[in-house]
């Protein structure tokens, strides 16, 4: 399970201005579903750079971040964001609840059932979970193309790296944890279709923010980009990535 490396969890800081670049941001559909209930404030664990939260912020809402990585969290401060550093599992409440509590691309990083007994506890009566994730699913031209290349260079990549279509267990494992848990109810799934447009150096840049491809000895991470670089430049220097974002919510009774 993800939630067990936390070496990959914390590897994104050394990176973090290029995740702030490169990583992509969430639909507008999923914002207004999060906040349909009328949440006023909202707790983002795992905030990074706060690409999400800022979302929220823009929406009105008073927004706390929980990060561990200082350098993800400093970039977060710089655009009005409170952030406190931490572990989500040691984090200090102090007595405070939230309307909303969020993590994008980041709740694979908490063991799923701790990760929710802790939510429950930061949230008010009535409050909202929402976790979610961006899935991307490379058209066929694009997959036809980088499949070889990862199969060759780097396999282990090529069999689960969401990046190439693979949609792992961490939806379903956030599922589980919240469903499990006695504190909440109508425990739901829900999708948000959308695409992006990346030319060949805005993809080469996003890869290089995965903790999947950031943890390969930088040899290896070289000519694992070179190749993909020849490649998209091959189908005319860009790629259309259909996502979809999932998201995982429920109601604290």
């Amino acid at each position: 399970m993800l939630f067990e490396n936390r070496s990959r969890a914390e590897s994104f800081g050394a990176v973090a201005g290029q995740y702030d670049r490169a990583r992509p941001s969430y639909p507008s559909s999923l914002v207004q579903a999060l906040l349909s209930d009328g949440a006023q404030s909202v707790l983002d664990v795992g905030c990074g750079t706060g690409i999400a939260a800022s979302l929220f912020a823009a929406r009105g809402c008073a927004v706390l971040g929980v990060e561990v990585d200082a350098r993800m969290a400093e970039l977060a401060r710089t655009k009005g964001l409170e952030v406190e550093v931490a572990r989500f599992e040691d984090w200090r409440r102090r007595g405070r609840r939230f309307d909303l509590l969020t993590s994008a691309q980041a709740w694979h990083w908490i063991e799923p059932t701790a990760g929710a007994e802790r939510a429950a506890e930061a949230l008010r009566a009535g409050g909202r979970i929402g976790v979610f994730w961006n899935f991307g699913d490379p058209p066929v031209p694009a997959r036809d193309l980088l499949g070889p290349i990862y199969a060759r260079l780097e396999p282990d990549i090529e069999n689960y790296s969401v990046l190439l279509g693979n949609h792992d267990a961490r939806a379903q494992a956030a599922l589980t944890g919240i469903a499990d848990s006695a504190a909440f109810e109508d425990v739901k799934t829900s999708t948000f279709p959308w695409r992006k447009t990346y030319d060949t150096a805005a993809w080469l840049e996003h890869l290089n923010t995965h903790s999947d491809h950031q943890a390969l000895e930088p040899a290896r991470r070289g000519r694992l980009l070179d190749a993909v670089a020849e490649a998209i430049d091959s189908i005319g220097g860009s790629l259309e990535m259909p996502y979809e974002t999932v998201l995982v919510s429920a109601r604290r009774v």
